[in-house]
Order: structure tokens, then C-alpha cells, then sequence
């Protein structure tokens, strides 16, 4: 059942993101082009998720454990490091090039795009160096 409600949950998102054009990447170069041909519409489609969040949050909160698990799976990390910082700008600095978040890249896959697949290698590939070099350090501190 667990896989099930997931499932269905990201067909939400997807859809989601399908509807709201967040899988074109002309959509989100608009957004930050306020001096040019500036689309609002990325604003709308977060403040909408940001709203939907909120009032999710507050029923979720009410309850004891989630529906398919027994307790909550919540981060807990809560400091702001340079970690965090430098992860953030990182995946700020790739949406504002390629056009997409990992979010909209995976829905986008159905395009076909060969846009979408290479962006998604490049996302693939920079985990696998993060490891790398969380691991190189790793070792360098224990040496």
C-alpha cells in the first residue's frame, strides 16, 4: 500500500508540474528574465505549493504517525553550514542554466527530450562525485 500511495503521489506531482508548463525550461528563463520577457507564472505555481504545504502540514502535524508508517521521518539537521549554502547555490545555479529542478526533469522525461536525459545524467553524476569526495575527504581525516 505504502508504494502504492507513493506512486500515486508523484502522478500528482507530475501532473502537477505537467500542467503548470514547469517542464518547459523557456518557463523558468522567463521567470528570471525581469527585464526582458518576464512569466510571473513560476511565482504563482510556487506560492500555490507553498500555500497547499502549509495547510497540509498543520492537518499532518494533528495526527501520531503518518498513514503508512509508524512514526515521522523528519531531518534532524536544522543548522545552516556552508554545506547547505554551497548545496543550495549549486542546485540554484543548475536550474537557472538548464531550465529545470530535478522535480520537473523526471516528469519531463516523457517528453523524449535529449535535454531532459542529459540533464539528469549531469544531476546523476553529481551525486556520485558529492559521495566521491565526501569519501576522499573522509579518509583524509582519518589519516
Amino acid at each position: 500500500m505504502k508504494l502504492i500511495f507513493a506512486l500515486f503521489t508523484g502522478l500528482v506531482f507530475g501532473a502537477g508540474i505537467a500542467l503548470s508548463g514547469m517542464m518547459n525550461p523557456a518557463k523558468v528563463f522567463n521567470f528570471f528574465d525581469v527585464a526582458g520577457t518576464w512569466d510571473p507564472s513560476l511565482a504563482f505555481v510556487m506560492g500555490g505549493a507553498v500555500i497547499i504545504t502549509f495547510i497540509g502540514y498543520r492537518l499532518v502535524w494533528r495526527r501520531d504517525a503518518p498513514f503508512f508508517d509508524g512514526r515521522f521521518q523528519i531531518p534532524t539537521p536544522n543548522v545552516i553550514d556552508a554545506r547547505l549554502i554551497g548545496g543550495s547555490a549549486i542546485f540554484g545555479i543548475g536550474w537557472g542554466i538548464a531550465g529545470f529542478c530535478p522535480g520537473a526533469a523526471i516528469p519531463a522525461v516523457g517528453t523524449g527530450r535529449w535535454e531532459v536525459a542529459l540533464f539528469l545524467v549531469a544531476v546523476t553524476a553529481g551525486f556520485y562525485v558529492r559521495r566521491l569526495i565526501a569519501a576522499i575527504l573522509s579518509t583524509a581525516k582519518t589519516a
